[in-house]
């Protein structure tokens, strides 16, 4: 099993932690993005530059990964889709996204999306905190146990 990375938006303390788990589980971890993104030195850490576009890295990640796997991602489309073909999806803030709860956070994407179109100013979600930063470790440590134990 693997993770993927939705990487053009992933905070930078996020990406420190997923390599830091990465090296110590010895999972292979890679990280898509539209952009060249900087990895240490490690042969289970790469990353993966694809053309710029509408939802090109999300696209070579749903090709890319298989059943089982982690994509950390905070777009809700892409979660969707991973759930859809049997992986796990989870935010840099921590949440879980499940069969259960996607789609009511499609539907709240889609509400948000018409509010800013008609003009609303919703702002952007608050920095990431220590309470996400901890949540978002807490859950990977869990699928990480997880997959240690299905091995």
């Amino acid at each position: 099993m693997k993770i993927w990375v939705d990487a053009d938006a992933c905070p930078v303390i996020i990406k420190e932690i997923l390599f830091r788990a990465a090296e110590r589980t010895e999972t292979e971890l890679t990280l898509v993005a539209n952009q060249f993104i900087r990895t240490p030195p490690s042969r289970f850490i790469s990353s993966l530059q694809v053309s710029s576009g509408f939802d090109v890295a999300d696209n070579e990640i749903v090709q890319r990964m298989a059943a089982g796997d982690l994509v950390i991602t905070s777009d809700i489309p892409l979660a969707d889709e991973v759930i859809a073909k049997g992986g796990t999806a989870l935010s840099p803030r921590g949440e879980l996204y499940t069969r259960e709860n996607i789609k009511a956070r499609l539907n709240m994407r889609d509400f948000m999306e018409t509010m800013r179109s008609s003009g609303v100013q919703t702002g952007g979600p608050p920095p990431i905190g220590h309470t996400e930063r901890k949540e978002f470790a807490g859950q990977l440590d869990r699928w990480l146990a997880a997959r240690k134990r299905g091995a």
